[in-house]
């Protein structure tokens, strides 16, 4: 087999190609607090400049050993742009959604002709370019943002996405297809500015908020447009225990399905989606990465391995009080299982 990069491992990885070895990296959210002082790149400012931007999510891949460079760092940068209001967050905690423009009705809502000018949407197109041109070509860019389920529930607030999805469906469908064409128009323009894999976080999308028929009903459509409108290889990362609606997952036509230690055993996964999509994951976050030990990181890395995981990754984001020793962990468990 010829030598594989970076980039080329982590791709045929995710098409289902056979590879030398599993990849590990992180398809969610990688800025930890412990490097944002080793870089001098914190947040809330790293969310902002592209050039900290492109520092903090470099130092993850040069310093613990992670196979791709991820960014942004939250799932508020789309629908900042839309016209939602953000609260910035801090030093150890990620942007939230605060305000809602849509909240009573679809008044005036579309996608805007100039998106991607606004917000923060040209700093991340911005650290996509610095990150590539110092990385160089062979180590995958990973764009990371809000799926379009989120991104339709951040505009009307997730209290009225879930009231109109029972009593008002023309309004909850025409929220879907506004935030599945703006999704669809900015993870384009990521992929333009050099990212290789574009994985969405869709947490609103969960059985734990919405019903599995709601998901085949309303979602998986939105969902199977996105995949097939993005022009490059695309992940789904679904919080929560998604077993009522994994095999769905496997049908909205994504490489990746990017899965937590919720659902059980990656090996239970991977049958239930069989050869139609990778499964990405499933090392817990919270529960694993963020506390350690380090031998319970890699025992669990080395289970998910065994399980059959196309890629090793945290499942969820990296808690920003993450040790990075917990994170290099994680690589080392995949080396050693292939020793």
């Amino acid at each position: 087999m010829s030598e594989f990069t970076l980039k080329t491992r982590l791709l045929a990885a995710l098409k289902g190609e056979p590879v030398d070895k599993v990849p590990v990296c992180s398809v969610t959210q990688t800025g930890i607090v412990e490097l944002m002082d080793v870089v001098g790149a914190p947040w809330p400012e790293a969310h902002t400049n592209p050039e900290l931007m492109a520092k903090l999510a470099i130092a993850n891949y040069e310093l613990s050993g992670l196979e791709a460079v991820r960014l942004p760092y939250c799932l508020t940068v789309l629908v900042e742009a839309m016209g939602c209001e953000i609260n910035m967050g801090t030093k150890n905690r990620q942007p939230s959604v605060t305000g809602h423009p849509y909240p009573k009705d679809l008044e005036g809502a579309v996608v805007p002709a100039d998106l991607l000018q606004k917000g923060r949407i040209p700093a991340v197109l911005e650290a996509i370019k610095i990150i590539r041109e110092k990385v160089g070509p062979d180590v995958p860019i990973v764009g990371g943002m809000e799926g379009p389920v989120t991104v339709a529930s951040d505009l009307v607030s997730v209290k009225s996405f879930m009231k109109w999805s029972i009593k008002k469906t023309d309004l909850f469908e025409q929220a879907l297809d506004i935030a599945t064409e703006a999704s669809i128009i900015y993870a384009n323009a990521m992929v333009e500015a050099g990212a290789d894999v574009i994985a969405i976080a869709d947490p609103v999308a969960s059985p734990d908020l919405m019903s599995p028929d709601s998901f085949r009903q309303f979602l998986q459509s939105r969902l199977q447009k996105f995949s097939s409108s993005v022009n490059s290889v695309t992940v789904l990362h679904i919080c929560g225990n998604v077993n009522p609606i994994l095999s769905d997952m496997a049908d909205c036509g994504f490489e990746g399905l990017s899965v937590e230690e919720k659902i059980g055993s990656a090996k239970k996964g991977k049958e239930a989606i069989g050869t139609r999509a990778r499964l990405v994951g499933n090392v817990s976050s919270p529960f694993t990465l963020l506390p350690g030990p380090i031998d319970k990181i890699k025992a669990e890395a080395k289970e998910a391995l065994e399980g059959g995981i196309d890629v090793l990754a945290p499942g969820c984001g990296i808690a920003p009080m993450t040790p990075l020793e917990n994170i290099k962990a994680l690589v080392a468990a995949r080396d050693e299982f292939y020793a």
